[in-house]
């Protein structure tokens, strides 16, 4: 009798470990693997699993998180890429957004001296508060500022650890559809300093896409000025893994 009692009390603490540990699971995508979120995260026993998501950085427990450090917000503010990221995680009910690095870096400069010689984009202030505010108050997407990357990672077993967390939603969102012209935009846009306005003018100035990548550098200058050699050279880049 104690044998059997001894064999329910192992198997109960068995399914409690492994109950606990299909909690503290998150889904993370792949290119967040350049990131130390991900090694913060393993020393907190999180279960970890890499997928390429459509949207979102990280899924825990059915909330879609974006991080961005304050240069990849402010160049994802800049190329618009980030205005479609807000939109695509409207999908899920529960997001939030990261904004990481504050202990390093500040968001905006008020003085225009600092903003000419430490935010090399050059953006007014102004510009990234209405941003800010938009993101809250427009698309209801929570911020949170954390310090670094273990900061952030701290943040996550947090709201793991929250009531308001629910279960895992599936991790195959899709980007918002767009129309057949916006498709065009979209892969234009996706050129560093490339936003809409600019994209619209080479796809009115050279029709399609191919003959974009095909045009010589001094026709791209045109629209591009300097930026056509980065263009240029992300186009010839070779492919090596």
């Amino acid at each position: 009798m104690n044998k059997l009692n001894d064999i329910f009390s192992s198997l109960r603490k068995e399914n409690k470990e492994k109950t606990k540990k299909e909690i503290k699971k998150i889904i993370i995508d792949h290119r967040e693997k350049a990131s130390l979120v991900p090694s913060y995260l393993r020393r907190q026993d999180f279960e970890i699993e890499f997928k390429q998501l459509n949207v979102a950085d990280y899924l825990l427990r059915g909330i879609a998180i974006e991080r961005k450090t304050i240069q990849d917000f402010i160049n994802s503010m800049l190329n618009k890429r980030l205005s479609k990221q807000i939109k695509d995680l409207q999908q899920y009910k529960k997001r939030l957004l990261i904004i990481e690095g504050i202990e390093e870096e500040e968001l905006y400069y008020e003085n225009e001296k600092e903003v000419d010689s430490k935010n090399n984009n050059g953006l007014n202030p102004n510009s990234i508060r209405g941003f800010l505010l938009s993101i809250t108050l427009k698309y209801n997407i929570p911020i949170i500022y954390t310090k670094n990357e273990e900061d952030t990672a701290k943040y996550l077993e947090v709201l793991n650890k929250k009531s308001f967390a629910s279960k895992d939603k599936s991790w195959q969102a899709q980007k918002i559809n767009l129309d057949k012209y916006e498709q065009l935009q979209f892969v234009i846009e996706s050129f560093p300093g490339i936003g809409p306005k600019t994209s619209r003018k080479l796809l009115e100035r050279f029709g399609t896409i191919q003959n974009i990548i095909l045009a010589p550098t001094e026709s791209l200058e045109e629209v591009l000025g300097k930026k056509a050699e980065t263009v240029r050279e992300i186009i010839e880049r070779e492919y090596k893994t």
